[in-house]
């Protein structure tokens, strides 16, 4: 049994023209409205209101990093998801981090570099910024963006950093296209799990029975 990749756009339902979508702006505004026509309901649910330019620019006192446009962009839309199993809906199983959480881990991790001993590795640098976590309740595990480079790079608890995406713009993109065409999809592939948007296949044996994969 297979589902119907649902269609991936704008509002009106069309792409917008290419030459439109040229600049990094509209990539990111594009993609993003992806991720929020693109799942069910019950994935739908998970996300929160966006944010006040007033907000984000709080969350860019209290970490003392600038947020950069792509970023303040995606948060105007979602500033997060709600605390649910069903909220790691993002590519690659990731949720998108609240600002509390966004604070939190940004303050835990830069603790953790000042620590005797870290200056002989690299844990946490100041530019980098809480995107996406292992889940809405549990953040050592993640996405960041280095505010410096714009790439987006994974950290864990075990202190593993690397860069996945060139920039926040390719991943949404990434997943955009992954819901637009799914036989393309690499790595995981979108589908849905009561009525929900789940990238797998799933580990969970029952999730695994329940997922119906999307198809073009």
């Amino acid at each position: 049994m297979t589902g119907t990749a649902p269609r991936v756009g704008w509002p009106d339902g069309r792409r917008p023209p290419a030459q439109d979508r040229s600049t990094a702006s509209n990539r990111r505004l594009a993609a993003d409205r992806n991720l929020a026509e693109c799942p069910r309901p019950a994935s739908l649910a998970m996300l929160r209101p966006g944010a006040t330019e007033e907000e984000i620019d709080g969350l860019q006192t209290a970490i003392g990093v600038r947020i950069p446009a792509g970023l303040r962009a995606l948060w105007r839309l979602h500033a997060g998801v709600y605390v649910d199993p069903s909220a790691s809906f993002l590519l690659g199983r990731w949720s998108l981090m609240d600002f509390a959480s966004v604070v939190r881990t940004y303050q835990r991790e830069t603790a953790s570099q000042r620590r005797p001993g870290s200056d002989r590795f690299v844990l946490w640098r100041p530019a980098w910024i809480p995107v996406c976590s292992y889940s809405a309740d549990d953040s050592s595990y993640g996405l960041y963006l280095d505010a410096e480079t714009g790439r987006l790079g994974y950290w864990d608890r075990f202190g593993e950093r690397r860069v996945e995406y060139e920039s926040l713009t390719t991943y949404l993109e990434e997943m955009a296209d992954s819901l637009e065409a799914p036989s393309l999809a690499t790595g995981y592939r979108p589908g849905i799990v009561d009525r929900g948007l789940v990238w797998g296949p799933p580990n969970h044996p029952g999730e695994r029975a329940r997922w119906v994969e999307f198809t073009d």
